[in-house]
């Protein structure tokens, strides 16, 4: 950093990479926490002799700047810490005042702490906070695995990044997180802010997320975010494999908002999505899959041989993770920790304001589906991946509409067999009953019942119901009969 570049950086508040100490007596001793919160977290610079006053800073001078620096490097190469630094130091003369500063680098042995783990600090904004348990016991597993993805490729430029992608991104921040001060930066310092680009080398997690297809797959073969839309409630169910599954895509950015679109046509949504993916209206429902979009993309081991999955079946969307979760899911869901897989990936989200943190946002994907169905997402934690599943059906048996449909006998139905003059009168659950009987004939009162989450009594009111409306008939004999559907489902959407 030159002389030029540090007053710059004086200029500028809350620099998350950036800590001043006047160290007037010496060495404060809240510099060890700021030493173990750059070397866990994102790196940085410790600046002795500016003073910091309501944002304003001052370059006070150090009066023996010799016996700083020793002591600051005798701590960090000592035994003082579990881990031994040797910082980048640079010395500057601000008329007379000396001002000393030391380069803390990212270390690849976290956790980093002095005299007892304990002491073990990460970096939040532009300021330091004690780690925990969980965050800690995050850092010692990702001694073994987890932070591929924050490594530099060999050989690597900014010509590896896809720039349609990169100017994407920066204009979704500039609309979406307008006082974001990376929109000030050049796209240099804007990635290099960002750990996309790490000394002139892109980062695996800034390959992927801005990444040319081509060079991804140069490193990581078969690279892909699948996403499929099932036609039943099961591959066996369904009358084809899929009806959709989508294509390859550029890159993680690219995959969000192909993905994301998909997602929305499976809900019902009372508004159009605007040709970046969000909405005029924010709905907590939409807000839900969105979160669970992100929270797969930031969690997911892209070094395993399993891949992200999408699948969207007529009675959930599942959301599969490979890669397993770093604490047991009662400790994870009881305190939503905020210990991203991929941390550059899960900044870089949070960047865009598309996620709040590197969490996995369980409080938000429950309020916000919870608005849609009355239902709550379900987890399935494996020894190597991580589900999350939506049920997508709607109403409830005992909704007024379907009271009314009840009491009413299915009168507005008119004739049976299809000749009718209008359409009957039906409501989303009877469409669903509807939707699950056309993908399978001969589904049973039981297997009706399963999916749907009701007892097989509430299921024959259904029979009977849709009967009475002249839309469903029982064809054949008892150990070979089956559904047949008297109008086409189709016909009673918009």
């Amino acid at each position: 950093m030159t002389k030029q570049e540090l007053i710059h950086r004086l200029q500028e508040i809350e620099w998350e990479d950036f800590e001043v100490k006047e160290a007037a007596h010496g060495l404060p001793k809240n510099s060890w926490d700021t030493v173990s919160a750059f070397s866990n977290t994102v790196g940085g610079w410790i600046i002795f002799g500016i003073k910091e006053s309501n944002k304003r800073y001052e370059a006070t001078g150090l009066s023996n700047p010799s016996k700083i620096e020793q002591d600051f490097t005798t701590a960090l190469r000592g035994d003082k810490f579990n881990v031994k630094m040797n910082p980048v130091c640079k010395k500057y003369d601000f008329d007379g005042k000396i001002v000393l500063a030391f380069y803390i680098s990212v270390s690849d042995k976290k956790p980093v702490y002095f005299n007892s783990l304990i002491n073990t600090f990460i970096r939040t904004g532009s300021g330091d906070q004690r780690a925990t348990k969980e965050e800690v016991d995050s850092m010692y597993r990702n001694q073994a695995f987890g932070t591929q993805t924050d490594k530099t490729i060999f050989n690597s430029d900014i010509s590896w990044l896809d720039n349609f992608s990169l100017v994407s991104y920066r204009d979704y921040i500039r609309r979406n997180n307008p006082s974001h001060i990376y929109n000030s930066l050049t796209d240099i310092e804007f990635l290099e802010k960002l750990r996309v680009s790490i000394d002139g080398k892109i980062s695996y997690s800034g390959l992927f997320f801005l990444g040319k297809n081509e060079k991804i797959q140069s490193v990581i073969t078969d690279f892909r975010i699948d996403y499929f839309e099932i036609p039943g409630v099961s591959y066996s169910d369904a009358k084809t494999r899929y009806t959709f599954r989508l294509g390859e895509h550029e890159n993680i950015w690219q995959y969000y908002f192909a993905i994301f679109n998909r997602l929305a046509r499976q809900i019902e949504l009372p508004f159009k999505l605007q040709a970046d993916g969000s909405s005029t209206t924010d709905y907590p429902y939409l807000e839900a899959l969105r979160e669970a979009l992100v929270n797969l993309l930031q969690h997911t081991e892209y070094f395993s041989p399993m891949k992200p999955r999408i699948r969207s079946f007529f009675d959930r969307i599942e959301f599969f993770n490979s890669g397993s979760l770093p604490r047991p899911l009662e400790t994870i869901i009881a305190e939503d920790i905020s210990l991203p897989r991929n941390g550059i990936i899960a900044k870089l989200f949070r960047v865009a304001n598309l996620s709040e943190n590197g969490g996995y946002g369980f409080e938000k994907m429950l309020k916000g589906w919870k608005t849609y169905n009355n239902t709550a997402p379900q987890y399935t934690a494996d020894i190597d991946s991580f589900k999350v599943t939506f049920n997508t059906l709607k109403e409830d048996i005992n909704s007024n509409a379907d009271a009314q449909d009840k009491e009413k006998g299915g009168q507005t139905g008119g004739q049976t067999g299809g000749q009718r003059e209008q359409l009957p009168k039906i409501t989303p659950k009877q469409f669903n009953v509807l939707s699950l009987i056309s993908a399978n004939p001969s589904i049973t009162r039981k297997e009706l019942s399963e999916v749907l989450g009701i007892n097989e009594s509430a299921v024959r009111k259904y029979f009977d119901v849709l009967k009475k409306k002249g839309v469903l008939e029982r064809m054949g004999k008892t150990t070979d009969s089956y559904w047949k559907i008297l109008i086409n489902p189709d016909e009673f959407k918009d």
